[in-house]
């Protein structure tokens, strides 16, 4: 019946037609075999009918260019429709344009008229890398002679052939439009001079002429059966360009839908006969529920329905697989679209009843893997899913399949099992593509699932700049000169049958990627050179066919595409909402992506699994460490903070490396919230580092011996080079922290892994790896990266040499065969898509070369190169983020290396090693610069500063330094920091910071303020001092003796704070005796009541309450014990506590014996543990103090108990009570107290010597001296005597205040005495004399002389109340004697220093201004210096200091220096002694350097000879033309009175942008001073018409200064930023194919050919059409405006510290609105969402942002109570309409 339908005509046509339409709706699933025979059986004779329409068939001149087997064994009807519609346009002449969505369907329909009408076919697949040379013609050399060669356009043209061009949207703009003259007039002008002319007018002419003579014109004839069938995307629906409009009008268009529900349904009945169909219904309905305009709408992308007809095939042999899974593999809607498109998709899934997959899916395993007989290399699998075993047939590779989980390197978990087995499900049907983020192994997953198919794996990294050349096939030259066409390695894994693993799919550009299209979907590919690659079938066909053997067919540039050939993609997951170009990655999977491959998605490991996984590889590593490094990666994983979460580690990696402490280094270049976020993982993760000093470092030795080396605990033997010139050397000086760094990496090194040095900029990153290389010998190659590095340049480099190509190896290369050390240094500043290729290097020993060639690891093939076992990768990156405007490689390329952070050395190491550089620097200079760069580092860190001060540049500070001595130090900084001396912020900025650590920058050598000598009166003997020993005497004064063991309560343990203490240099700008001075971190109502000093540590101790401060002299942290709890602070009118402190000396050094002279308790504190221990002296010493005093307020002299330490340094020390009989030595160390009773009460005790003190009797004054032997033991009980001393004097009998417990030495007392003496003596000091020396006590018995300097007026006979502004606050309180006698001596430089207010000092002789200092008052016993103190005291207890006259308490520090401690807490160390200050200013005059009048800055100065008149605006050049000198115009340089630069008695200054010519400062200093005062005149004019135009008071103008002063530096630190953040955003790109520019290596060839686009130039790289529009980033800042802001203001200045931060955010962001949109919101008790900016309406100038400030201010006043913090939060950041980031100030 059906043939004779057929052949009856057109009348039967129709009438078959109807049949068919009623049989398909009869018949159902099993009729539709009839569609096929309706179709199929349309040949009559050489014509083809479809319908109605006829085609006579032609015999084709080259039939192996047909098209075979395209033709489906089920054509539906939609398809025959086309067809037809395609043979009507074909008989009109017209060429076609198939559109529609992606897939292989209109490609198929294309294929399947072109067999039908058995044409021929040229097919080429446009991408952005197409050029005209690709369609037209392409010179090729031939012999050394350049021929042209026909492209597919012309040859279609030309041989009468269908040109297929697919992918038209790909193509970039301007290329396409060379074909509009050939597709209208079917005529185009050829490059080697040929015309091609339509056939009716070549015929024409052909009448008229022979084809002699036309083909001596070179016309050439287009067949009239050429043909043009376009494929395309409909944009702007789809990523792409638009179609031109002239190329568009000339097509006709078809629209080419997927096929209709009904016809889908039965093609997917035939591929599932064992699937329920109402299984297969409801797939297809979600197909097209997804592909439907309305999904589209909701940004959904089209689901892939030509990949159903494969996935049923899966169904069909696995029916209990869940539906929602085989959709995942389709569409994985979970990896592609936010939360509301995947609930949207799960909504129609569900809809669909599809929605089966929440259920846990069956565990899914690959049983056995068997290879087949088949020739076309199949293998049997079984796998088993749930309880069931399933055995299917899947393509195999050509090697023996290896059994599962029989590799030693891969140790399966459930996962991985079930993930192999829906891997071999997809594979058995089609290519399949691994989605995973980085680190999760899908590249080891890839390669056991090819072994165990037996396939051989052709890797290939893909990056971003591929062209579909390097994809498909690449130029090069044979030996002879002539060009050639080398295939890619994806062409040979085609033919081979190998799997092909494209690593990165996610880096290419998708226009790239679309040439593969046809290899994915129809196994077909077209190459560059002519070669076809046909799928096995289709070439089995074709061969039987045309009875060809293989040998013709490959002559004819035809070669089968191996039936085992598959494609495993791999792909990190795509960025949801991200464009194109976005940093953080791409929205790479779209709609036609989807088309080309099932999907599976790797997850990441269970942290159980993950645990075996590491202990299945490294099963030597400690599981506590694995343990804890596996918590921190999840804990990372699960953050919100992507910068954080960013910093993945690879755990098998990482701990496989031994050290879970390791990521900690990588943490000092986070940003700063992201460290404090890691920081806070690492610790809930217990994984710490030992607390260690910030100076210590664990010494690391390296040594040589018997040619082995050896750095720390690591060794290994000498490497033995073949080339020794290339083995680095370097001056490098050892120091720990860099041997260190040297010795992990020696760790890591012979563990086989390549390193990766990651720091900032001078550090020593090349110095120790170049150490590091020279103490192995190991040859080095070096490779420096940058901007312009691309792939080709990473490996090879092109050269022509006698018109042949050649390539250099590059250092990588010979690296590789030689087994060199290759170091990679600026890895960073390489783009990351380049640097991605190392990928495959460093993982699977393997890269392919642009010549051909390959890197493999071990086997040998031909044109290979064998890496050498010996090479190893050192690379150098700086560290990722501002102001390093590099690459993230860390970032990118860091789980693959072993990474080691390089940090500046620590001060002590950094100090040691300048001192290598720099012998002959003095050590002080040293030090400063060592502390003044620390600082700068840590600024840097902070983000106050941008440039991160390194090593390098304080090396190269050194080196000047020592080789030109003579320059001053102030000079040399200025090397470094001239960079920064235009920003004026940076500039204060580092100026305070070299000031703070005594870099005099900016001083002059006149700059010495040394205070004023005045003389002292002449030294007087003023009597003498007999110590009586007669007999009576004796039996009188012996002093029993008592010994008992002290009562120890405790120890109770306090904490020891610690602070910083920010201590600044004082001799910056001028040289004082003031060395340097810093503030103690106390309580402004605390009290300074003792400081003493012992060696370099000073103690401070304070009363209300008690604390005890400990500091070094140059230390950088102040340690606080507060005791509190031991002396409860306690109300008005209750005693008040006054402490004095003794520090210990050795053993018991850092601790010091407390006493409090009120209750006389003694605490011995242990500053190191925070020990407190309570030492009772007596029995009765627990029982609390019952009477009320408290010693700043009673107006009755409380008696105290006093402690004598001059002795504590041997740890003993002495109490008594005042105007008591008995005296208790504390011996600390036996922990014993020897009680001395008196015959006399005692009111003050001076420790002479040990053996020896001197006792003054209360109210005689009478003195005592008493012996004792030097060691006490408790038997000696009458031992200590006591001896009366009379004075013999010429003046009233002395109170000491204070006696120096040693001698001066002989030198000093003869210069005293100004006559030569040696002698026994000590210094005493008291209100009657400067000083007074007794000579011969106490170790003489003879009478001791007794030398005074009288004072012209007894200190005790002035009275407080005189000193001026002092009297108001404190002449009432001042009655009674001070507690501290503020005196000391520096007995080794003769001197006696007081501290005295400022009314017992004759200031007026010394400034005349009446300044009211109080005086440091030194006595050199030979003259005398007033030194002025500046008090820093708080207005809450200057009125209750009684505890010194002067408010500030003095002790010595060393030999030379006092150290003063006002009360409020602020430390100034002080140079007293003579020497020691002249050491010092000539120290200081060398680091400021000698003056040479050198200018600083390059200016051209010149004297104008004329006198300025008056200043002027000037006039204003319309051409802006440079005017030098003159008084004319505005904008000039170099002149006067007009408004300009470098001029002098202008009103301001202008700057027009010409060169500056500078009048020299000493004419501009000679202007009159009335031309000044009217200049300043009239800029203050200028300023108030500026204030004028925007309508702002002078008041409010200061009122907005204020503010806006306060964050000026922090508003300069955010604008540099962002400007970082603008010249990020447009970096420039390279542009391919250009007629100018520099020569791409790549096309060098294409340029020996003669082809004119062979360059690449820099530009603004267009957005890609479709992908979304960049627009500003949105920032919105919420503000708290509540009343309490208002209320406590006073308080603490929070609301002007909101409103500051508020003008900071204004500032920064004016004039980046194109950036940033913002607006700011307020919340308080009126609400939350109180608008104070809104983001289309932002403040243009000052006026407006006060504005903004007052309303903040105004609203904090009246608004209502109440709180909206917590809501005003959430709304702002969970609100849909905010997409943006919220800064919240409060």
């Amino acid at each position: 019946m059906h043939p004779q339908i057929l052949t009856s005509g057109s009348a039967a046509a129709v009438a078959a037609r109807r049949v068919r339409n009623i049989l398909g709706s009869v018949l159902g699933r099993d009729g539709w075999i009839l569609s096929y025979v309706l179709v199929n059986l349309l040949f009559a004779g050489d014509t083809v009918n479809i319908g109605e329409v006829s085609y006579k068939l032609k015999t084709p001149q080259n039939p192996e260019l047909v098209p075979v087997k395209h033709i489906s064994d089920s054509l539906p009807q939609t398809v025959a429709q086309h067809l037809r519609w395609i043979m009507q346009k074909d008989l009109l002449g017209q060429d076609v344009f198939l559109i529609g969505p992606p897939g292989p369907l209109r490609r198929s329909i294309a294929m399947q008229y072109l067999e039908l009408t058995k044409r021929e076919v040229e097919y080429v697949a446009l991408s952005r890398d197409t050029t005209e040379t690709d369609l037209k013609q392409r010179r090729e050399i031939r012999s050394g002679t350049a021929f042209y060669i026909d492209q597919c356009a012309v040859r279609a043209a030309t041989q009468g052939r269908v040109l297929v061009l697919e992918g038209l949207e790909k193509a970039e703009r301007n290329v396409l439009p060379v074909l509009n003259n050939l597709l209208e007039n079917r005529e185009m002008q050829l490059e080697d001079g040929r015309f091609l002319m339509s056939a009716e007018r070549y015929d024409k002419l052909l009448q008229e002429h022979t084809k002699e003579e036309l083909d001596s014109w070179k016309i050439v004839r287009v067949s009239e059966d050429f043909r043009v069938i376009a494929l395309g995307l409909p944009v702007p629906k789809y990523k792409g360009n638009p179609l031109d409009p002239p190329l568009r009008s000339r097509f006709q268009a078809r629209d080419i839908y997927y096929l209709p529900f009904k016809d889908q349904l039965e093609l997917l009945y035939t591929a599932g006969p064992h699937i329920a169909a109402e299984r297969v219904s409801q797939l297809l309905s979600l197909a097209t529920t997804l592909c439907s305009q309305e999904s589209s709408t909701l940004g959904l992308p089209d689901f892939p329905v030509d990949n159903l007809l494969p996935a049923l095939h899966v169904l069909n042999a696995f029916p209990m697989l869940s539906s929602q899974q085989l959709v995942q593999r389709l569409y994985p809607y979970s990896s592609i679209l936010g939360k509301d498109g995947c609930s949207a998709v799960e909504g129609v899934l569900s809809r669909f009843e599809l929605l089966d997959g929440r259920r846990h899916s069956a565990p899914s395993a690959i049983l056995n893997v068997s290879p087949t007989k088949d020739p076309e290399g199949h293998a049997d699998v079984t796998i088993r899913v749930g309880a069931k075993d399933v055995t299917v047939q899947a393509p195999a590779g050509t090697k023996e399949p290896r059994p599962p989980n029989s590799s030693p390197n891969f140790i399966s978990t459930s996962n991985h099992s079930q993930l192999m087995a829906e891997m071999m499900q997809s594979h058995m049907v089609k290519d399949i593509c691994l989605i995973g983020a980085k680190g999760c192994g899908k590249s080891v997953i890839a390669r056991e699932f090819a072994e165990m198919l037996g396939y051989s794996i052709e890797p290939v990294m893909l990056y971003q700049d591929m062209t579909a050349r390097d994809l498909l096939q690449q130029r090069y030259t044979l030996p002879n000169g002539d060009t050639a066409w080398r295939p890619s390695p994806l062409v040979s894994a085609a033919i081979e049958g190998k799997l092909l693993l494209l690593d990165g799919i996610h880096r290419v550009n998708l226009g790239t990627l679309a040439v593969l299209s046809r290899l994915l979907h129809d196994r077909e590919l077209d190459l560059y050179d002519g070669t076809r690659l046909l799928r096995w079938d289709r070439y089995q066909m074709l061969k039987k066919q045309l009875q060809f053997s293989d040998q013709q067919l490959q002559e004819r540039s035809i070669f089968p595409i191996h039936p085992s050939f598959r494609v495993l993609a791999l792909a990190e997951p795509p960025v949801v909402g991200a464009s194109t170009s976005s940093n953080r990655g791409q929205q790479w999977l779209g709609p036609e992506l989807l088309t080309m491959f099932l999907y599976h998605r790797v997850a990441p490991l269970a942290k159980a699994e993950e645990m075996d996984l590491i202990l299945g590889l490294t099963p030597n590593v400690p599981k506590e460490a694995a343990e804890q490094l596996l918590h921190l990666t999840h804990s990372l994983r699960k953050t919100n903070d992507p910068t954080v979460s960013a910093f993945d580690l690879s755990p098998s990696l990482s701990v496989s490396r031994g050290d879970p402490n390791r990521c900690k280094l990588i943490t000092r270049f986070l940003p700063s919230l992201a460290r404090a976020s890691l920081e806070k993982n690492l610790a809930n993760c217990s994984i710490q580092d030992p607390a260690e000093p910030a100076e210590h470092t664990r010494d690391v030795n390296c040594t040589v011996k018997d040619n082995v080396l050896t750095i720390g605990n690591v060794s290994t033997p000498i490497y033995n080079p073949s080339v020794k010139m290339k083995v680095p050397d370097v001056l490098f000086y050892d120091n720990p922290q860099h041997m260190m760094v040297m010795e992990d990496m020696l760790k890591d090194f012979l563990l086989g892994e390549h390193l990766l040095l990651v720091g900032n900029q001078g550090v020593g990153k090349n110095k120790i790896v170049d150490r590091f290389l020279h103490l192995l010998n190991r040859p080095r190659e070096y490779l420096q990266l940058h901007r312009d590095t691309t792939v080709q340049t990473l490996t090879l480099q092109p050269s022509v040499q006698d018109g042949i190509i050649m390539y250099e190896d590059s250092p990588l290369v010979k690296a590789v065969k030689l087994g060199h050390i290759l170091v990679i240094d600026e890895a960073d500043k390489a783009p990351t898509n380049v640097t991605c290729i190392l990928k495959t290097l460093v993982e699977s020993g393997e890269m392919i070369l642009a010549d051909g060639r390959r890197i493999i690891s071990a086997k040998r093939r031909p044109n290979t190169i064998v890496m050498h076992p010996d090479f190893r990768m050192l690379v150098l990156a700086n560290r990722p983020g501002f102001p390093f405007l590099g690459n993230d490689f860390f970032g990118a390329l860091g789980d693959i290396f072993s990474c080691h952070a390089v940090d500046n050395p620590k001060p002590q190491a950094e100090l040691a090693m300048l001192k290598q550089y720099g012998p002959d620097v003095p050590d002080a200079t040293l030090q400063k610069l060592v502390a003044a760069f620390g600082e700068l580092r840590s600024m840097a860190d902070q983000g106050t500063i941008t440039y991160p001060y390194s090593t390098r540049e304080v090396v190269n500070i050194v080196k000047h330094l020592q080789k030109f001595p003579g320059e001053g130090l102030a000079n040399v900084v200025r090397n470094v920091f001239d960079f920064d001396s235009y920003n004026k912020d940076m500039r204060e900025v580092l100026i305070e910071a070299l000031h703070k650590h005594g870099i005099p920058i900016g001083a002059k050598p006149t700059s010495v303020k040394l205070a004023k000598e005045l003389p002292l009166p002449a030294v007087k003997m003023t009597g003498y001092w007999t110590i009586n020993q007669g007999g009576n005497a004796r039996r009188k004064l012996l002093c029993p003796t008592e010994t008992r063991p002290i009562d120890i309560k405790g120890p109770v343990f306090l904490r020891v704070q610690s602070s910083p203490c920010n201590r600044q240099e004082s001799r910056a700008l001028s040289f004082s005796e003031e060395k340097a001075h810093w503030q103690i971190p106390m309580n402004e109502v605390n009290i300074i009541c003792d400081v003493t000093t012992k060696d370099d540590v000073l103690y401070v101790a304070t009363c209300n309450p008690v604390s005890l401060y400990s500091m070094k002299e140059r230390g950088d942290t102040i340690q606080c014990m507060e005791l509190y709890d031991v002396f409860p602070r306690t109300i008005s009118g209750i005693w008040q506590p006054f402490v004095t402190v003794a520090p210990l000396g050795s053993p018991l050094d850092g601790q010091v014996v407390l006493h409090e002279e009120q209750s006389n308790t003694v605490l011995h504190l242990d500053l190191v543990t925070g020990a407190v221990r309570r030492l009772l002296l007596s029995a009765d010493g627990d029982q609390p103090s019952t009477r009320t005093s408290n010693w700043w307020s009673s107006k009755e002299q409380q008696r105290g108990h006093k402690m004598c330490r001059e002795f504590a340094h041997k740890n003993w020390l002495l109490f008594h009570e005042e105007d008591g009989n008995q005296l208790d030595v504390l011996d600390v160390l036996e922990g014993r107290v020897h009680s001395i009773s008196l015959p006399i009460k005692v009111k003050s005790a001076f420790l002479v010597a040990e053996d020896r003190w001197l006792l003054v009797e209360s109210h005689t004054n009478k003195k005592f001296l008493l012996t004792k032997p030097m060691h006490m033991a408790a038997e000696d009980s009458e031992v200590c005597q006591l001896h009366s001393i009379s004075e013999d004097s010429v003046t009233e009998v002395s109170v000491p205040q204070m006696l120096s417990c040693e001698q001066l030495p002989n030198e000093n007392l003869s210069a005293a005495l100004d006559q030569k003496i040696v002698s026994p003596n000590r210094v005493l000091v008291d209100t009657g004399s400067f000083a007074q020396v007794v000579v011969g006590f106490p170790d003489l018995m003879s009478p001791n002389e007794v030398y005074s300097f009288k004072r012209p007026v007894n200190l005790s006979a002035m009275k407080n109340g005189e000193g001026g502004a002092h009297t108001f606050l404190r002449g009432g309180l001042r009655s009674s004697t001070p507690k501290r006698d503020n005196c000391v001596t520096l007995l080794s430089a003769n001197q006696v220093v007081r501290a005295l207010p400022p009314n017992k000092v004759p200031l007026k002789e010394v400034y005349p201004k009446g300044r009211q200092d109080h005086i440091i008052q030194e006595f050199c016993l030979q003259t005398r210096k007033l030194i002025p103190v500046s008090m820093t005291v708080s207005p809450y207890t200057s009125w209750l200091s009684k505890v010194s006259e002067s408010d500030v308490l003095i002790a010595a520090l060393g030999s030379g220096s006092v150290v003063t401690v006002d009360m409020g807490g602020y430390v100034r160390l002080w140079e007293t002694g003579l020497d020691t200050l002249q050491r010092s200013l000539m120290e200081w005059r060398n680091m400021i350097g000698t003056e040479d009048g050198r200018p600083i800055q390059i200016t051209i100065q010149r004297d104008s000879d004329l006198d300025v008149t008056a200043p002027k605006h000037g006039k204003i050049d319309p051409a802006n033309a440079p005017h030098v000198g003159g008084n004319q115009w505005a904008g000039g340089t170099g002149g006067r009175d007009t408004a300009g630069l470098g001029g002098k008695g202008g009103p301001y200054r202008l700057d027009a942008g010409h060169k500056v010519y500078q009048v020299s400062q000493a004419e501009k200093d000679a202007v009159p001073e009335e031309v000044r005062r009217a200049a300043r005149e009239m800029a203050e004019k200028a300023f108030k018409e500026r204030l004028k135009e925007i309508d702002m008071s002078e008041y409010d103008a200061a009122t907005y200064e204020r503010f806006s002063n306060a964050v000026r530096r922090q508003v300069q630190s955010l604008r540099i930023i962002l400007d970082s953040l603008q010249a990020k955003g447009k970096e420039r790109q390279w542009l391919k194919n250009q007629a100018l520019g520099e020569l791409d290596d790549a096309k060098i060839i294409d340029g020996l050919t003669g082809e004119k686009t062979i360059y690449k130039r820099r530009g603004e790289l267009d957005p890609e059409l479709g992908s979304p529009q960049q627009k500003p980033k949105r920032l919105r800042v919420l503000a708290d405006v509540s009343g309490s802001m208002y209320r406590f203001n006073g308080v603490d200045g929070r609301l002007e510290r909101s409103m500051e931060a508020v003008c900071m955010v204004m500032e920064a962001l004016e004039n980046y609105e194109h950036k940033f949109k913002y607006d700011i919101v307020g919340h308080s008790g009126d609400g939350y969402d109180i608008d104070l900016v809104k983001a289309d309406k932002v403040p243009k100038n000052n006026k407006e942002r006060l504005k903004v400030l007052k309303t903040m201010h105004a609203h904090s006043q009246f608004c209502m109570s109440g709180d909206y913090t917590l809501e005003g939060t959430d709304s702002n950041t969970t609100s849909k309409r905010n997409k943006e980031p919220v800064v919240q100030t409060s």
